[in-house]
């Protein structure tokens, strides 16, 4: 059933309720108030009854003056004699009065008078409660259509979307109801989705784009080994390949390490030293460049996380780096700590980040000099994985000012329970 039915639907058979029940509380209060009317009426007319006998009205015309819409009367003399009779139908009240002359009064209110009005007033409110209903469900119709004529908007849009076309927006005009507030955020949704599929569209030709270069040399090579004759030839071509399909093997592995975080890492956490995290890393990168400057310095801190994700994490920042700063730069991995999070600084000597591009560098495939060498600038997938793990651990990596010259990268990560009670700085 559609909502629009439904809305209108419960709507009817709410007031349908509601009508029943005020018919029932008006039959009720009139029963109780046709009641007391007889009441009083009928006190009334026995102080009439009184009255007239003061003005020597006796016997039938006494009878005859007091009986009269629904009110019967009976008179017995004090010899005996009745004037008058009980009604025959039911009697809804009677009163007895004795009278001045000694003769005795009663009064009857007829039930049927009040059951007869009480029956019209009955089928007056039938009808009236069911040409409510019936005015009511046809306004309903129309009021209701109006008011959910953007949900039927929505879904046009949704299906017009669904067939291929896309940048059409719902727009509306006000956004201070409930309907107003759902089409923007119905329209935000498009936009996010929109620009999801876009960057997605986009990765995947870069992707593409980034692994025709190490295949096509693949092929090149493999192809000049075929025609090589020379001995010597064919060990600098072996070495060639081997290198071009390293190149591959890492563009896939840092492919397939963007999808792990796009589904959600699978952490094995333990308590891991950030700062001799950071030592471990400083000794890989001076064996891999002996000439590289790369220190390792500051507080001794825990965080709760997987080392060898958190390992992965500073191996990227550290060749991102040396790609930087080329094979005799200088790098500092600086590690601190406040009351509820611990940092990672990593600093160098390159040429730094421009402020307008410290978050971009952090899209897929980016590279901020275009023209470097891929061979050189890496595949520009190193700092989006970065990210990717430590928001994966609950914090986050940032492109920040640096200290004084060259590009600066801050690590945060929640801190352990195991520091914060004391952080002693390394002796």
């Amino acid at each position: 059933m559609s909502l629009r039915r439904r809305v209108t639907l419960s709507t009817i058979g709410v007031l349908a309720v509601v009508l029943v029940g005020l018919v029932l509380l008006v039959d009720a209060l009139f029963a109780a108030q046709s009641q007391r009317d007889a009441d009083t009426t009928l006190l009334e007319k026995s102080r009439v009854a009184q009255q007239l006998v003061k003005q020597r009205v006796r016997g039938a015309d006494l009878v005859n003056r007091l009986e009269g819409r629904g009110i019967r009367a009976k008179v017995v003399m004090a010899d005996g004699t009745v004037f008058g009779h009980e009604p025959e139908g039911d009697v809804s009240k009677e009163i007895s009065r004795p009278l001045a002359d000694g003769s005795t009064i009663t009064l009857y209110a007829e039930a049927s008078v009040i059951t007869v009005a009480q029956a019209r007033l009955r089928r007056l409110l039938v009808l009236v409660g069911f040409g409510a209903l019936a005015v009511t469900a046809v306004a309903l119709i129309i009021v209701v259509g109006r008011a959910l004529a953007p949900l039927d908007a929505m879904t046009t849009l949704a299906r017009s979307i669904a067939r291929g076309h896309r940048g059409y927006r719902l727009n509306p005009s006000r956004t201070d109801n409930e309907l107003g507030r759902t089409a923007a955020a119905f329209d935000d949704m498009l936009d996010s989705l929109e620009g999801s599929e876009e960057r997605t569209k986009r990765f995947v030709a870069d992707a593409a784009h980034e692994l025709r270069t190490p295949i096509a040399g693949v092929q090149a090579v493999a192809e000049a080994l075929v025609q090589s004759g020379s001995a010597e030839e064919r060990e600098q071509l072996n070495l060639l390949l081997v290198r071009e399909s390293r190149r591959a093997g890492r563009l896939v592995d840092d492919l397939l390490a963007l999808a792990r975080i796009d589904a959600g890492l699978e952490l094995q956490r333990e308590q891991v030293d950030l700062l001799a995290l950071a030592e471990s890393e400083a000794t890989r990168t001076r064996l891999m460049a002996p000439d590289f400057d790369i220190t390792a310095t500051g507080e001794r801190v825990h965080v709760e996380g997987d080392p060898q994700r958190l390992a992965q994490l500073l191996a990227n920042l550290a060749d991102n780096a040396r790609q930087a700063t080329g094979p005799e730069g200088l790098v500092r991995l600086t590690v601190h700590a406040d009351d509820t999070w611990a940092y990672l600084l990593v600093t160098d000597n390159g040429p730094g980040v421009p402020p307008e591009d410290r978050e971009r560098i952090f899209d897929r495939l980016v590279r901020l000099d275009e023209a470097r060498d891929r061979r050189s600038g890496g595949s520009g997938l190193g700092l989006p994985i970065a990210r990717g793990v430590v928001r994966a651990h609950g914090g986050d990596l940032t492109c920040v000012e640096p200290p004084t010259t060259g590009g600066a990268f801050q690590v945060r990560l929640p801190l352990s329970e195991i520091t914060r009670p004391i952080r002693r700085p390394l002796a």
